[in-house]
Formats: structure tokens, C-alpha cells, sequence
């Protein structure tokens, strides 16, 4: 029976995989469309991957320690659809904070326009009438999580049935979803508006659903050929990052933040003196996250911290305030904090706000992980591109294949 409630530890990651790995190969290629009632055909695993309780790596090593990668090759790519989509959004920065004007200037006008106020919380609500849509927005509040499926058809009803702005949509996903990842949401979203591959939008067809779905739905109503959104031209891209070296012989802290819980590639030679947790979920949105997301955010990382705390000192708890990560900092004597590197979201601005406020004595290094250093300079263009890139991507991270 596939489990739909999420503990945010890392025993329930490595269960899942244990559990869906036997799936991943054909039965994933012929039956991952379907959005069924408890999601049997996909491995859900997506919001232990998004703070990485589970990293990437691990998950490819055991789908690729049993099936070939040509057996393997749909999740295996859907597993690099995310790393592509981090690696566009690294080079591309801008494009987040653009989504995040977009966001407060569409807020601003819920505020001020009343119809448009009354459609979005209905929306919001699941009280459209439209019957799949509004089942998918209340099954994301209560579980945190939709089939991927189901979120391109709602993010197509959205904008072209719903007429609301996408920045609206994008924001009511990265509250709710337990693996709202700034890079996925941000650019899924475009992509179904038709701003992310110029011209060219995602519709959401009655037909399809209804096949989809087995039945479950057959939505009347749905805008048939809208045309896709309007917008700037992509930015100029940037040099993908580099991260920052260790300095061994500084008195160091560890910062763990929630996009990624598995420090141990950089602990090795170190010994910290003290650990902290700097939590971003309150950066997703202007408004409140859900509950649920806040508290598998701190479950994660308390999680991680009991992982790792022979080796992390001794460790504060989680905050999202990064003035009491100065002042640990200081109270601690710390010439040097060491912690992941954050992708471009709410962490990566949390620490570029704790880089500013740190005094010039202690040193921020952030360590890109090997992982992320070897794919994110190939997402220049499309996925296509990206995705041949792939079997280049398993031999250089020493990802040993079934066959």
C-alpha cells in the first residue's frame, strides 16, 4: 500500500526507495502519467530529495544498481529534470527574483481588486466547480503533495481557464507542497504558461484527464486552445558557481539549512564546534506557509542534526532569524561557518543576508556539492539538451550501472 503521509526522516526516504525501486523501470515507464488515489506508479520521494534527506545520487544508485539506464531511463530522467531545472535557475537568478516582484505585485492587487480577490481564494479553496481541479486543491492542502500530472493540468486551468495570474499559482504551490522547491515551481510554472519554452504552453484537455485519471474525472469548461503568455526575453545567462574552499585551521561552525540535509561530504577532516540550522521556509511566499510544510521543514533537520551529532559539536536549535545565527556565531568564537551551498530560493538569499551581517573576522564558506558542480553548467538551453548529457553526467559521478 503506498503511504501518503510524509514523516520527515530519513529511515522513511531510504523505506520509500527500498520500496519503489522494484517499480522503476518499466512499470514506471507505463504507468507514471496516471494520477491514481495513493500514487502507486511513482516513488514520492520528492520531498526528501528536495532537502535532500535523500540526495540525488543515492536515489540513482540504487534505481541503477538493479536496472540498466536504458531499462531505468524515465525516472532517471525525471530524477535530472529537477538538477536541470536548479542549473537553469543558478545561471538565471534573475528569474527568481522576478517571480518574487510578480508574486507581491499580483498579492497587491488581491488586495485591492475584490473580484479578483473572490476567484484566487476560491481557487485557493477548491470551490471553482470544477471538479478535478478543485479535488487537487484540496488534496495539496491536506497532504502537501499532487501526482506532477495533476499539478501541470491545475497550473493549466489556472491561467487559462481561471484567467489568474500565474505568480498567484506558483506562490499557492511553493506554501503548500512538501517539496516546493523554488527551481521546479518557479520554471514548471512558467513552462505551462508558455514563458519558459517562448510560445509554447501546456493545455490542460478534458480527454486527457479523464484517461489519466481512470475515469475519476472529466472536467467540462476547460479553455481549448488558449494562447500561450507574454513576457520578457530570458535574462543573459551567468558562470555557474564555484562554491568556496574549506579553511581546516579555522575554529569552524557548521550552518545546516533545509535545502540540503546531508552534510556529510564536506564534514570529513573537519571538527566542529558548534552546528546551527537556519530553517528558509518562511522566504517560499509573503504569506504564511502551511503548517505542514513548516513542520516537515524542522522535523527534517532536526532529523539530520540527530543523524550527524557526533560530528557536528554541539548544536542549536533550528531558527529562521539570521541575527541569532550572528550571535551564535560570536558566542561561539567561530573564525569560520561551513555549510552547504544553497541553490538560488529562500536559503540562498538567508545566507546572503547572513554573509552581509557577518562581521569581517568570521568567514562564510559554501561548499557546492560534486553532484550539483558536475550537472549545473550543462543547463544552458532546453532539457533536450540537457538530457543527452546524461549518460556523460552517470561516468562522471562514478554511478555504477546494472548493466
Amino acid at each position: 500500500m503506498t503511504r501518503t503521509d510524509h514523516p520527515a526522516t530519513r529511515t522513511e526516504a531510504l523505506s520509500r526507495l527500498s520500496a519503489f525501486v522494484p517499480l522503476a523501470g518499466r512499470d514506471y515507464a507505463a504507468k507514471r502519467n496516471y494520477d491514481i488515489p495513493g500514487h502507486p506508479h511513482v516513488s514520492v520521494l520528492s520531498p526528501y530529495i528536495r532537502h535532500r534527506l535523500i540526495t540525488e545520487e543515492e536515489v540513482l544508485e540504487a534505481v541503477l544498481g538493479r536496472y540498466s539506464p536504458k531499462t531505468a531511463e524515465k525516472f532517471i530522467q525525471e530524477v535530472f529534470w529537477r538538477t536541470y531545472w536548479k542549473g537553469w535557475l543558478e545561471l538565471r537568478p534573475s528569474v527568481w527574483a522576478s517571480y518574487q516582484t510578480g508574486v507581491r505585485a499580483a498579492l497587491d492587487r488581491v488586495a485591492t481588486e475584490s473580484g479578483l480577490r473572490s476567484e484566487w481564494e476560491a481557487a485557493c479553496k477548491g470551490d471553482t466547480g470544477i471538479d478535478a481541479f478543485d479535488h487537487w486543491a484540496q488534496e495539496l492542502v491536506q497532504t502537501g503533495y499532487l501526482h506532477n500530472h495533476a499539478r501541470m493540468w491545475f497550473a493549466s486551468i489556472w491561467i487559462f481557464t481561471l484567467r489568474l495570474p500565474w505568480e498567484l499559482g506558483a506562490d499557492f504551490f511553493l506554501r503548500h507542497l512538501l517539496d516546493g522547491d523554488p527551481a521546479s515551481n518557479t520554471l514548471s510554472w512558467r513552462w505551462v504558461a508558455g514563458l519558459q519554452t517562448k510560445g509554447k504552453n501546456y493545455v490542460a484537455r478534458a480527454s486527457n484527464i479523464s484517461r489519466y485519471t481512470e475515469g475519476r474525472f472529466s472536467p467540462t469548461g476547460l479553455t481549448a486552445d488558449p494562447a500561450p503568455l507574454d513576457g520578457p526575453p530570458h535574462p543573459p545567462r551567468m558562470a555557474p558557481p564555484e562554491g568556496d574552499a574549506v579553511a581546516p585551521s579555522l575554529r569552524t561552525g557548521v550552518l545546516l539549512h533545509d535545502d540540503d540535509l546531508s552534510p556529510g561530504y564536506f564534514l570529513t577532516g573537519l571538527t566542529p564546534v558548534a552546528t546551527a540550522s537556519l530553517l528558509s521556509t518562511s522566504g517560499r511566499s509573503p504569506l504564511e506557509p502551511a503548517d505542514n510544510v513548516s513542520r516537515f521543514t524542522t522535523d527534517a533537520t532536526t532529523d539530520a542534526t540527530t543523524r550527524f551529532a557526533d560530528r557536528l559539536g554541539t548544536v542549536a536549535p533550528p531558527t529562521n532569524d539570521v541575527a541569532a545565527i550572528v550571535t551564535w556565531a560570536q558566542e561561539n568564537d567561530l573564525q569560520q561557518i561551513v555549510t552547504p551551498f544553497a541553490p538560488t530560493g529562500p536559503a540562498a538569499d538567508q545566507l546572503s543576508a547572513l554573509s552581509r551581517a557577518l562581521p569581517d573576522d568570521i568567514r562564510l564558506a559554501r561548499i557546492l556539492r560534486p553532484y550539483d558542480a558536475t550537472c549545473w553548467p550543462d543547463a544552458t538551453a532546453g532539457f533536450f539538451k540537457f538530457k543527452e548529457r546524461i549518460p556523460k553526467f552517470i561516468d562522471a559521478l562514478n554511478l555504477k550501472t546494472a548493466a
